[in-house]
């Protein structure tokens, strides 16, 4: 395995099946990990994934996260310094309230393997992405 160094300025951007824009950083066969950005006022398509989990860290920006897995359903404020989590089957929805872009560090396990791994879930707000 190759050893891997990005930069988030010159990073790829892919838009997300959620409507974020996303910066692919590293990858290693067991992980992967980009920067997810909304731009101010912006609300999410609400997904759940198939296979996948992710650990977000906000670095930037402010919003709110709503997270249902089962029974639980919860809607967290977001803002530079926040962690979370995305077990795999959650379904979430995430929203910039500030008036700077919410930027989040992700890491995904395992790697995102394609656009066929979300799927469109009902949320509590109106998506505008």
């Amino acid at each position: 395995m190759a050893l891997a160094t990005a930069s988030s300025g010159t990073a790829p951007v892919v838009i997300a099946p959620d409507g974020s824009e996303v910066r692919v950083l590293c990858g290693t066969t067991r992980g992967g990990m980009a920067l997810f950005t909304l731009p101010p006022g912006a609300v999410a398509r609400p997904v759940a994934h198939h296979t996948v989990e992710e650990l977000w860290y906000i670095v930037a920006g402010h919003g709110r996260m709503w997270r249902r897995l089962g029974e639980e359903e919860v809607t967290v404020p977001l803002a530079p310094g926040v962690a979370l989590s995305l077990p795999v089957g959650t379904a979430f929805q995430f929203r910039c309230d500030g008036t700077a872009p919410l930027v989040a560090l992700g890491a995904t396990m395992p790697p995102w393997p394609g656009e066929q791994e979300a799927y469109a879930v009902a949320g509590p707000w109106t998506p505008t992405v």
